[in-house]
């Protein structure tokens, strides 16, 4: 099966910084692939590069490519290429102001579905797929910020569900919140990875060989491992990588 994701040579800086060095990388359809290392080495950019984020940053600056289904991301407009690559940010960002419905229902309305049976079936939809529709069905219109943490999340990954995108990515989706709200994360992530692509950067070492089918490590901006899960934790190929999985810095 051709991979969803291809990225080739990419390079991503801050101005001047380097962040990323020549990383280049098959990302497999309906599977999660885990982006792990220590703090700084560029996790979070080149998942921010994958939707082309990282550009909107002043200064930032990346080359390279990055291909869906073999199109380049680079020739396409950056908001066209957000509804099919989503992402899900370490906080939850529900939006201000607006009930639960709306902020499923904003995607939507950006895509220009008018409809209210549309939109109806859509919001009902992302709830469902994101766990959370039977915990807000009788409270659908109170605001999105009266929802525990572990809900808010899950409110944000309904909201990048609703416009359906082909890939889904999430930077540390549980480092704000308690086990029980974690636990919920992870199953959730299980269940997506039937019908979407999703790539999941986490600090958490556990968490990344628990739900990923895939993992590929990252030091000081450089792609040192990629590989199946279980072969990278059990019998990484390179020493670095063996170093870091077993604790021995990071």
């Amino acid at each position: 099966m051709p991979p969803k994701l291809q990225v080739i040579e990419l390079d991503a800086r801050y101005g001047p910084r380097h962040v990323l060095y020549d990383v280049s990388l098959d990302i497999p359809d309906s599977a999660v692939t885990a982006i792990i290392g220590p703090s700084g080495c560029g996790k979070s950019t080149f998942l921010r590069c994958l939707n082309r984020l990282h550009e909107e940053t002043p200064g930032a600056s990346s080359t390279g490519r990055i291909l869906l289904d073999g199109e380049d991301l680079r020739s396409k407009d950056a908001v066209s290429v957000r509804f099919r690559v989503g992402m899900v940010f370490q906080k939850p960002t529900p939006f201000p102001n607006l009930s639960i419905y709306e902020n499923v229902a904003a995607g939507l309305r950006l895509l220009g579905v008018r409809r209210r049976e549309e939109l109806d079936d859509g919001v009902v939809d992302a709830l469902l797929h994101a766990g959370l529709w039977e915990e807000v069905e009788n409270d659908i219109d109170a605001p999105g910020t009266s929802l525990s943490g572990g809900q808010q999340q899950r409110l944000c990954i309904a909201r990048a569900l609703a416009v359906r995108p082909e890939v889904l990515l999430m930077d540390e989706p549980c480092s704000a919140l308690d086990p029980i709200a974690t636990h919920k994360i992870e199953s959730l992530i299980l269940k997506l990875k039937r019908e979407y692509t999703v790539v999941i950067v986490t600090h958490n070492l556990a968490q990344a060989r628990r739900v990923s089918d895939h993992t590929a490590f990252f030091y000081l901006g450089k792609l040192v491992e990629f590989g199946p899960t279980s072969k990278v934790f059990e019998q990484p190929t390179e020493k670095l990588t063996e170093n870091y999985v077993t604790g021995r810095f990071g």
